[in-house]
């Protein structure tokens, strides 16, 4: 990737590396990192080194009437402003110029506007605008305007405030092991920023299951392992603390015809707490607990990773299946799980090239008790 502001700009920090040597790089810090718990081979999955980035989100400086696009600067005490970003989707790429031209042309939509957030999927565009001020019916019509010149879909927030112009989601297809997928994906949840990586986590995930019985998946978002997984298992049980992504995670199992899902709006700590019969909850009232024989449990954690209780509450499950995005945290979890666990399996995906950062999967199998 070729980019005008490397060493200027704070986010890619491997520029120096062409991309064949971040890869050298990102194996050995993760081999010397994990290398007291694993001993055997990664499989590594490399993404394309530009336009990668399907969601992106840029802060907005004025000079005057004149708007940029700014990122943070590399000496992580100032603001740079840029005219592109090689990392975005070509499509979120293309529209960036065009859009900060006509919202500068527009006094209603430029007036008080600090950032812009797009979220690009196969099939639509969706950008979303952010305010320190009310927005209105004046905006409304203005922003219509763009919906239909640049055929987008368009979001005010200001705060406690969200308008929408047309529709406040994106609908993503992802062929994956021969099957395709259909995700519908809302403004303001999360959703995986890499399409190609995520296509390949999920196939690597696939190709790892047999001998299943039910899953149990904490932090399950909106279904994007949850739905091709349920292929592979009885039955599925999933929890995702956020209203957003549930939301969305039970559209999705009616897009991809998928029954065999239960989703629950819970806390991985929460559905510890029932699954151990420690507490009751009245939005389990309707489901057979005990009926469940779950032969594994996924995790996708936050960037902290999990806590002791939820971990040892995996550990009585016979494979663990963890993504991680974060290696030290990982680690930490892993060194734990590993008195009880051999790791089978260990796969690197790197997610954002040009930067130190990289996803990991890991299947685990309990050791035999002699």
């Amino acid at each position: 990737m070729e980019c005008s502001y490397f060493g200027k700009c704070g986010s890619c920090t491997l520029y120096r590396l062409n991309y064949e040597d971040q890869i050298i790089s990102k194996k050995e810090a993760i081999t010397t990192l994990f290398k007291s718990l694993y001993q055997g081979s990664f499989d590594f999955f490399p993404s394309q080194d530009s336009h990668y980035r399907a969601r992106a989100e840029f802060r907005l400086w004025k000079e005057g009437d004149t708007l940029s696009y700014a990122m943070g600067a590399a000496d992580k005490k100032s603001t740079l402003c840029i005219d592109a970003c090689p990392k975005v989707d070509l499509k979120i790429a293309a529209l960036m110029p065009e859009l900060l031209k006509a919202i500068e042309s527009s006094s209603i939509l430029r007036e008080k506007i600090f950032s812009i957030e797009f979220l690009c999927t196969s099939e639509h565009l969706l950008v979303t605008l952010l305010y320190h001020k009310p927005l209105h019916v004046a905006w409304d019509e203005e922003a219509k305007i763009l919906e239909q010149r640049f055929g987008i879909g368009i979001i005010g927030r200001s705060r406690g405030v969200k308008r929408v112009l047309s529709r406040d989601f994106a609908e993503e297809c992802l062929d994956v092991a021969g099957r395709t997928y259909r995700y519908r994906v809302f403004e303001g949840g999360f959703s995986q920023p890499n399409r190609a990586i995520n296509r390949a986590m999920i196939a690597w995930v696939l190709e790892q299951m047999s001998e299943c019985e039910d899953l149990l998946e904490l932090y399950c978002g909106y279904g994007n392992f949850t739905i091709p997984l349920a292929s592979k298992f009885q039955k599925v049980l999933a929890t995702e603390i956020s209203k957003t992504s549930i939301k969305s995670a039970l559209i999705n199992c009616e897009l991809n015809d998928v029954h065999t899902i239960s989703f629950l709006r819970m806390s991985a700590e929460e559905l510890t707490s029932a699954l151990n019969h420690e507490r009751t909850f009245n939005r389990l009232a309707h489901l057979d607990l005990d009926a469940y024989r779950f032969s594994h449990v996924f995790v996708d954690p936050p960037r902290s990773g999990m806590d002791e209780k939820s971990l040892a509450f995996i550990s009585q499950f016979e494979h663990i299946i963890y993504i991680s995005c974060n290696p030290q945290t990982l680690k930490r979890d892993l060194e734990i799980l590993a008195l009880r666990y051999e790791i089978k399996r260990f796969a690197l995906f790197d997610q954002f090239p040009n930067t130190e950062h990289l996803e990991s999967g890991v299947i685990l199998k309990r050791r035999s008790i002699l």
